[in-house]
């Protein structure tokens, strides 16, 4: 049987696995909340069905109106109580629709072997298979949490998208400072939903992320990403143009190793370079 968390009025899709909730970066539901340990509970997900433990937390855990003790085994219908935060237990959806969207999940973030960076030969790009185990835990919060922040943005609710994704943003474009490999498709899903956000809360700080995340890799932002920036520039007015200088210039002097469909993403990037000099 599949199950579903449901908090802020939406729902999270749970797959097999085990998923920390705190205040903690490194948890796949982190909470805003000062009565929420920084690691506070752990959820369980297998084929019997779902359990959650108290983490030793400072607050407890409360499951129907009552303190557990060890670990519990939840039924569809619990709600749960961490901090000041209620989350529910809900039976999954249909088979079918069930076995859709793991399959799109799937595709978003597959597993792939390690490969060569085209544009800077002798550079891997880590896959999801191989790198830091905290940015597996960061590609399991984009999956947890992705569905809920686009559903926050089509709402409106820009400052509700930007809390739940600020953590794993933050983790992301922390290990890419630090030099460590990144998976592709881990990448792309953050800058995704970084110019997503720069469109919604018109703060040029996430294009900006963008913007170093990419030059970091050494490749130009797929189209998708360029697509929405060119909504996001026309609303913010506090792009860091020296940066997006940089990039281009990187860009430029690997132009020559560049294929047809890359240079067509170089010449659009230099786009958003002149839109962004208008500003």
């Amino acid at each position: 049987m599949r199950f579903r968390l449901r908090y802020l009025h939406h729902d999270l899709e749970l797959s097999e696995g085990q998923f920390a909730v705190g205040r903690n970066a490194s948890c796949q539901l982190s909470l805003d909340d000062p009565l929420v340990s920084r690691r506070h509970a752990l959820l369980t997900v297998g084929e019997d069905g779902v359990t959650i433990e108290d983490l030793q937390s400072r607050n407890g855990v409360i499951v129907n109106g009552q303190r557990i003790g060890g670990r519990v085994h939840l039924n569809a219908g619990d709600r749960i109580l961490i901090g000041a935060q209620e989350l529910t237990l809900l039976q999954g959806r249909d088979v079918a629709r069930e076995t859709a969207a793991a399959a799109i999940g799937k595709r978003t973030l597959p597993k792939v072997p390690a490969a060569a960076d085209k544009s800077n030969p002798g550079v891997e790009i880590g896959s999801l298979d191989d790198p830091e185990p905290s940015m597996i835990r960061r590609a399991d919060a984009f999956n947890l949490l992705g569905s809920v922040a686009e559903k926050a943005l089509a709402m409106g609710r820009a400052d509700e998208a930007e809390r739940l994704l600020a953590s794993a943003l933050a983790d992301v474009i922390e290990a890419s400072r630090a030099g460590k490999r990144l998976a592709a498709p881990l990448v792309d899903m953050a800058a995704r939903f970084s110019a997503k956000l720069a469109s919604s809360t018109a703060k040029g700080a996430w294009a900006d992320y963008v913007v170093e995340l990419y030059a970091a890799q050494g490749r130009p932002c797929p189209a998708p990403v360029i697509d929405e920036l060119y909504t996001a520039f026309r609303k913010v007015n506090s792009i860091d143009l020296v940066r997006l200088r940089a990039y281009v210039a990187l860009l430029r002097d690997k132009l020559p190793s560049f294929g047809p469909a890359d240079r067509f993403l170089f010449q659009r990037i230099e786009g958003l370079e002149r839109l962004a000099a208008l500003r």
